[in-house]
């Protein structure tokens, strides 16, 4: 067959050449050992954990190399695309803190590289598709959808591999009239790969975190252009990572099962590939065994799951990174106020196998990322997220803003901090009694208090505003042996028959009045935030029930 005019009728109005891309996308210039990373969501709407979890780790492979990592928005397939989706992907990012150097933005596009939208580099496929065929490696194919599902169903009778090969391709070797006069009568007709793959054969390559692989030999005629002109991920991918000059490519091990494919199409096209890391997937515990993330199954593969309970973005990163470097979390415990920026990211620490998503590891990291914020980081993301959805709780906060800041920073500073909030859902519970718009009080006495001797207790206390806890304690001692209890819990333990009671069942009792509950931050730092007022007004509030 006439290779030449075969690309000439096929793609008439492709003037330039591969070459002429070379020139256009040049090599990057770039530190030695710099990596070139990208994220290649589909605009569908959904954001997932998947996403998040391989970014972090192409974020990380180029800011840490001096590097560039860049958005390219794989839109391909049209019936899968929703009206928002890239704004989705941005705001996620964005919300992530995951900077790309350049790619597709609200704005439009950043970079040279670009265009970044896949549908809009039809022209770029069709060069070099072109260029496939020149040497015929390609060649179109006119197979209905009927014929298709009379292939497979053939296929599925004689248990053979489902798809294009072999005896199936039936239009491979077709005469060039023949197919000339396919397309001067109109037949639409999709692009196919040659494959001169064996079965017999295996390939090997390296994968940088699964070490060598052998895998078989491509044997199937894929799809490079569908019948609109739109490249398949396959064809697409190779292109793009190629002219962007991406040096390693992130992604989940499900496609493992394609890479001999696009092993082939690299060199193919006389292009060195790029390096390969294929992450585990995400699993969960699922009764004795494990399984993959279901999007269907697991509410939490969403983003949108943590963005609703309100956990902090840091905590969910910081998270996925004990899942991508096994060594993260003793690195965090050396270094417990540092960047999560300065950790020595590695891909010799990512896991070959799955990784065990488990929420109650999440809730601990949550913890103790939110226990490391400052009360004024605390502030800005509780009222964000609590305006979005909890308007009046987000106006109490916002009523006083020096308030609200105070009383975040109780527990904060000292050497060892309280860690009561997981997630921005549970901010208000913590607070409550700080607004007597929330206050709920429980006024469960403690074993060793009646309610009179309560009552005696709350008649004895006065709160004096600007005392120190010092001597806040040695009053609350000297009101403690007033009442017939131990001042100190030692006395108490030797001599248990002597007292009614001791010293900490008196700052129980307070503790009721003031906060309503038995468990709350430093009780005498809580009570000068809450000034003399609303202390008497509390006081009084526990007498009344008593």
């Amino acid at each position: 067959m006439n290779a030449e005019k075969l690309a000439g009728l096929l793609f008439p109005q492709v003037a330039e050449t591969v070459d002429d891309l070379e020139k256009q996308y040049p090599t990057r210039t770039l530190p030695e050992g710099a990596k070139v990373t990208r994220m290649g969501p589909s605009p569908t709407g959904f954001m997932h954990l998947g996403n998040l979890y391989g970014a972090i780790a192409d974020e990380r492979l180029a800011h840490q190399s001096g590097g560039v990592f860049f958005l390219r928005i794989e839109d391909t397939d049209q019936k899968r695309e929703v009206e928002g989706g890239v704004k989705t992907i941005l705001s996620a990012f964005r919300e992530y803190g995951l900077p790309f150097d350049e790619g597709a933005t609200e704005e439009g596009e950043s970079g040279v590289y670009g265009p970044y939208y896949q549908r809009r580099r039809e022209e770029i496929y069709h060069i070099c598709a072109k260029q496939l065929v020149l040497q015929g490696k390609a060649y179109p194919c006119f197979l209905t959808e009927e014929e298709l599902a009379g292939i497979r169903e053939e296929q599925a009778a004689k248990k053979l591999d489902f798809g294009c090969y072999g005896e199936f391709a039936r239009y491979r070797d077709c005469a060039y009239e023949e197919l000339e006069k396919r397309v001067a009568d109109g037949e639409p007709w999709v692009l196919r790969y040659r494959s001169e793959g064996n079965a017999q054969n295996h390939i090997k390559t390296t994968d940088l975190i699964r070490g060598t692989l052998e895998l078989p030999e491509n044997i199937q005629d894929v799809v490079l252009l569908k019948k609109d002109g739109i490249p398949t991920y396959h064809f697409a991918h190779v292109v793009d990572d190629h002219l962007m000059r991406t040096t390693h490519v992130v992604r989940g091990e499900e496609w493992l099962a394609t890479l001999p494919i696009h092993l082939q199409l690299f060199s193919a096209m006389g292009w060195k590939q790029p390096k390969y890391l294929h992450t585990a997937h995400l699993m969960k515990q699922d009764g004795a065994g494990k399984r993959k993330l279901s999007k269907r199954k697991d509410p939490e593969l969403s983003l949108s799951f943590y963005h609703e309970k309100g956990y902090s973005p840091a905590a969910v990163k910081e998270y996925l990174m004990t899942l991508l470097n096994s060594n993260f979390e003793e690195w965090r415990t050396a270094n417990p106020d540092a960047s999560m920026d300065d950790f020595p990211f590695s891909i010799k620490k990512m896991s070959v196998s799955g990784a065990l998503f488990d929420i109650q590891k999440l809730d601990d990291t949550s913890r103790n990322v939110v226990g490391r914020m400052s009360a004024e980081e605390v502030y800005v993301q509780l009222t964000d997220w609590a305006g979005e959805y909890d308007p009046d709780f987000a106006a109490l906060l916002r009523r006083d803003k020096d308030y609200t800041l105070a009383a975040l920073t109780v527990g904060r500073n000292g050497p060892k901090r309280r860690k009561d909030i997981t997630a921005w859902s549970d901010a208000k519970e913590y607070l409550r009694f700080y607004f007597d718009e929330l206050f709920q009080p429980d006024y469960t006495l403690p074993e060793r208090v009646t309610p009179a001797k309560a009552k005696e207790i709350l008649e004895g206390y006065e709160f004096l505003p600007g005392e120190d806890a010092s001597l806040w304690f040695e009053r609350v001692k000297a009101l403690a042996e007033s009442v017939g209890y131990a001042s100190n819990m030692k006395e108490f333990k030797q001599n248990p028959g002597a007292y009614e009671g001791n010293v900490g069942d008196v700052s129980m009792v307070l503790r009721l009045a003031i906060t309503g509950r038995q468990q709350s931050p430093d009780l005498q730092e809580v009570m000068q935030i809450l000034g003399k007022n609303r202390i008497e007004q509390r006081l009084s509030l526990m007498l009344k029930t008593l």
